[in-house]
């Protein structure tokens, strides 16, 4: 590694070992990321990647067998682009039975397969690929991996230290306006007095400090706020293992605009300490009449 401030990843690796699954993940981890690229156009990457006030540092190119050229004088290419760039090279392998049970799963024929057997089709590549696999950086064979394995073998190479491996948004809103579409879990606080029903408090939301107050001091309040977190750390936890980078909880009351809220504001500030997550939060509904 060095300290360029660009990088360009070129992943590459067997027909079936998981380029598309590597793709999304490097995507979810913020690299721009292209699919299918031609080998010709890897120049032009590199040249977009450094150009001076680019904002898209890390990008990656998947790169194919069927670019023909890229690996008929890949070492060169390769040497010819890290002269000017970060540029790392990631295979991607898996045993020929794995392959063969990925490629009879979908039903589709090996791109090198022409007139022979899926195996054919495998040992074809294998040959062509084998400078390319010398050469790479970075070498994961996943025969052994599922998807979400795979995805978070990747997160754990090129996550940045101290990145954030789920997004959470907490979202307050009013059962009369519906559920939203979007949550995971949804929690209902209409178990609390309503302020609604205290003339001061009425024209106020959750937001406002006198709400927060008098919703966080009623009985049970604290002990479900408590409680919840508690749930949460191993779902988050969950969530980060399996690769589910994104998650949305969703707590509810009448109208989305007392209850709710003030609990969604304090359940954030207790996640927004928790290692490896991120924190958003939504009031769906306030400021509906």
């Amino acid at each position: 590694m060095t300290d360029r401030p660009h990088e360009v990843l070129i992943v590459t690796g067997m027909s079936g070992a998981g380029r598309s699954t590597v793709a999304n993940a490097l995507e979810d981890l913020g690299w721009y990321v292209v699919d299918n690229l031609p080998p010709q156009m890897l120049r032009p990457l590199v040249d977009l990647a450094v150009h001076p006030g680019n904002q898209l540092p890390k990008m990656a190119a998947v790169v194919d067998v069927r670019g023909g050229r890229l690996f008929a004088d890949v070492r060169r290419i390769v040497d010819e682009l890290r002269d000017r760039a970060t540029v790392r090279v990631l295979f991607l392998e898996a045993t020929d039975a794995a392959l063969v049970r990925r490629f009879e799963q979908v039903r589709r024929p090996h791109p090198l397969q022409e007139d022979g057997t899926l195996l054919d089709g495998i040992a074809r590549e294998r040959e062509r690929m084998r400078e390319v696999r010398e050469l790479s950086d970075i070498i994961i064979d996943t025969s052994e991996f599922n998807i979400h394995q795979l995805a978070s073998t990747v997160s754990e190479i090129f996550a940045p230290e101290g990145a954030s491996t789920v997004r959470v948004t907490l979202e307050s809103f009013g059962f009369k306006y519906g559920l939203p579409t979007d949550a995971d879990m949804v929690a209902d606080a209409r178990f609390l007095p309503n302020p609604f029903w205290q003339p001061a408090l009425r024209a106020k939301t959750g937001l406002d400090d006198e709400v927060s107050d008098y919703v966080l001091a009623q009985e049970g309040a604290r002990e479900f706020v408590d409680r919840y977190v508690a749930l949460l750390q191993p779902v988050l936890r969950g969530y980060a293992r399996e690769n589910k980078r994104t998650a949305t909880i969703a707590v509810g009351c009448t109208g989305g605009k007392h209850r709710s809220v003030a609990i969604i504001e304090d359940l954030a500030a207790h996640l927004r300490g928790m290692p490896g997550v991120a924190v958003a939060v939504k009031h769906r509904d306030l400021g509906r009449e």
